[in-house]
């Protein structure tokens, strides 16, 4: 049975639809950045996804070829994440989707080093005939942050963030969002598929105490 992080890791993926705080590790990612209205069909979002998928898949079937990766194991390839900020914003204005800027990500498993990325690259590039210079090895490490599951419409995660505002006033702790550490969601449904009322996001909040 193929690895799937998103039941072996519940703690990261499947948080309960009431806030909780969390201490994220250290992790590799497959990385796209860009900025601009992630609903716009020709944008940089909607493209960043393409790239990561290819890349990441050709890792997933590398099994299959010549090129072998060590300590290699079947898995499910991870969902898809983002780190959004805008410019000169205290916190993330919803209503402003024309000033966000993101990176989108895949998280990689631990097997993958960065000899492994650069020969992915080199793959997706010769078979798909496309320019994948923009995908990047990112290793984050996240930290202390707040977390809740998001059942429902982008648009309607600040109610959800609310709620996460609140624990942490109660708990003695303040938001951390700056240049470095991000409004993080990471995409449990596909809303190609998906009716919006029962769209699965995890938002997370970086954090520090008070």
């Amino acid at each position: 049975m193929s690895f799937d992080y998103k039941k072996e890791y519940k703690e990261f993926y499947m948080p309960k639809n009431t806030p909780s705080i969390i201490e994220v590790p250290c992790m590799n990612y497959l990385a796209v950045r860009g900025k601009g209205n992630p609903n716009d069909e020709d944008g940089e979002y909607k493209q960043s996804i393409g790239l990561l998928y290819a890349v990441a898949f050709t890792i997933k079937m590398s099994y299959k070829g010549s090129y072998k990766i060590d300590g290699y194991f079947d898995y499910v390839v991870p969902p898809l994440e983002g780190f959004w900020w805008q410019k000169d914003t205290k916190g993330f204005d919803y209503n402003r989707k024309d000033d966000m800027e993101f990176i989108s990500l895949i998280r990689l498993p631990d097997f993958v080093t960065k000899k492994d990325f650069e020969w992915a690259i080199k793959e997706a590039t010769n078979k798909k005939k496309q320019d994948f210079s923009k995908v990047e090895f990112l290793t984050y490490d996240e930290g202390l942050c707040v977390q809740c599951m998001h059942i429902g419409p982008y648009d309607n995660e600040p109610e959800t963030v609310e709620l996460m505002s609140n624990l942490l006033k109660e708990k003695g702790y303040i938001l951390d969002i700056n240049d470095k550490r991000y409004h993080h969601e990471i995409y449990l449904s596909d809303p190609r598929r998906c009716d919006k009322s029962k769209l699965k996001t995890v938002i997370r909040h970086p954090i520090k105490q008070c």
